[in-house]
C-alpha cells in the first residue's frame, strides 16, 4: 500500500515552534510528529509514501531521508488552496494501486492491516459530540452516501478524522481535476470531502472504520494530551542517577538530568539539559536547557533555556526566560 501524507501547513496554532520549524516536525514523546506517523506506516506495511511539502519543506525532506531508507517521493504544494488541491498536486501517485492519505499532524491508534483485503473505499471515522468542526460523513445500508464539509447544520456525527482508504485512486485523480478544472470550491478552498462525494456520485462504493485513537497535534494543549497518549503506551525510562522518574515518561539517552524529577507524563528530548527542576506533564525539546524550575503543562522549544521558578510556559525554539524567584 501507497501512503500520501500532507504535510504543507505552516501550523499557527503551535507558534511559537513553528516560527523556525514546520508542523510535522514539532518533538511529541521523543521525536517530530510525523516520525510517529512513519513509524505507524512502516509497521503496518507501507513501503512507499508521496509527502506533499510546503511550509519549511527542505526541512521536512532532510528529516525523513535522514531517519527513515522508505521509498518517499516529495511533492511541493506551493500555494495553500485546501486539502483537495493538496492531493491534486500529488497526482502522480493516483494511479492503480490502492492508497492509504493520512494527515500529517495527527496521530492515530488504529490497526489498518484490515484495509488490505478490502474490497472498497474506507474512511476512518469517529463520533464526536460538535461535528460542525469537521468533515462529516452519512452512511445507508453500511455504505457512505453523503460527505459534507464542517456543516452548520449537523446531518451526522460522524466526523472524517484524516484517514482516507482509496481503493480506486484514478477515479479520484478525476473527480479531483474536475474540482480545480470547475474551480468548485467550499469555504473558499477545494476540498477532499467534496471530491470525495463526486466518487460517491459516480458509483465508488465507500465503507467506514472507526478510529477511536485519535491524537490532534495541532495546539500546545492537544500536542501535550497527544504525549501522553504515547508515553503511556511507548514510555520505559530508566532513572539517571540521583533522579526521580515517575512513569509515564520519557529520557533520551543522549539527555543530561541530574537531581531532578521527571514525569508523570514528560518528555525530555535528545541533547537536552535538565538540573535541579521537576518537570511534569511537560515537552523539553532538543538540546533545550532546563534548570532550578518546576515546570508543568509547559513545551520548550530546540536549544532553548529557562531557569527560575514554578511556570507553565511555551518558550519556543532557541529563546531564553529566566524566571525570578
Amino acid at each position: 500500500m501507497h501512503a500520501i501524507i500532507p504535510v504543507a501547513g505552516i501550523g499557527t496554532r503551535l507558534r511559537p515552534f513553528t516560527h523556525t520549524l514546520p508542523k510535522v516536525l514539532v518533538n511529541v514523546a521523543g521525536k517530530p510528529i510525523l516520525g510517529h506517523i512513519l513509524d505507524a506506516l512502516i509497521e503496518q506495511g507501507v513501503t512507499s509514501a508521496t509527502i506533499i511539502t510546503g511550509y519549511k519543506g527542505d526541512l521536512v525532506e532532510s528529516y525523513v531521508r535522514t531517519a527513515y531508507s522508505l521509498n518517499v517521493t516529495f511533492v511541493e504544494q506551493n500555494e495553500m488552496h485546501g486539502l483537495g488541491h493538496a492531493i491534486w498536486v500529488a497526482r502522480e501517485s493516483l494511479n492503480t494501486e490502492p492508497v492509504l492519505i493520512i494527515l500529517g499532524d495527527t496521530v492515530f491508534d488504529v490497526d489498518l492491516s484490515v484495509l488490505n483485503t478490502s474490497a472498497f473505499s474506507s474512511l476512518g471515522v469517529k463520533h464526536v459530540d460538535d461535528p460542525r468542526r469537521f468533515g462529516v460523513v452519512v452512511t445507508e445500508g453500511g455504505f457512505v452516501t453523503r460527505l459534507v464539509e464542517k456543516p452548520e447544520v449537523p446531518v451526522s456525527t460522524m466526523a472524517i478524522v484524516g484517514l482516507y482508504y482509496i481503493n480506486n485512486p484514478s477515479l479520484l485523480r478525476d473527480c479531483l481535476d474536475h474540482l480545480i478544472s470547475s474551480d468548485i470550491r467550499t469555504k473558499g478552498e477545494y476540498q477532499l470531502t467534496d471530491a470525495l462525494q463526486l466518487m460517491v456520485d459516480r458509483g465508488e462504493k465507500f465503507t467506514t472504520f472507526t478510529v477511536e485513537g485519535w491524537h490532534d497535534c495541532g495546539k500546545p494543549e492537544t500536542l501535550l494530551e497527544t504525549n501522553r497518549f504515547l508515553l503511556k503506551r511507548n514510555a520505559q525510562p530508566t532513572s539517571p542517577p540521583g533522579c526521580v522518574v515517575v512513569p509515564p515518561a520519557h529520557i533520551d539517552p543522549s539527555a543530561i538530568v541530574e537531581h531532578s524529577v521527571i514525569g508523570p507524563n514528560a518528555t525530555v528530548s535528545k541533547g537536552a539539559v535538565v538540573r535541579n527542576s521537576i518537570i511534569r506533564d511537560s515537552i523539553v525539546c532538543d538540546n533545550a536547557i532546563v534548570s532550578d524550575i518546576t515546570l508543568e503543562s509547559s513545551i520548550i522549544g530546540d536549544n532553548a533555556e529557562v531557569s527560575g521558578r514554578f511556570a507553565t510556559i511555551n518558550l519556543g525554539d532557541a529563546s531564553v526566560v529566566r524566571l525570578s524567584q
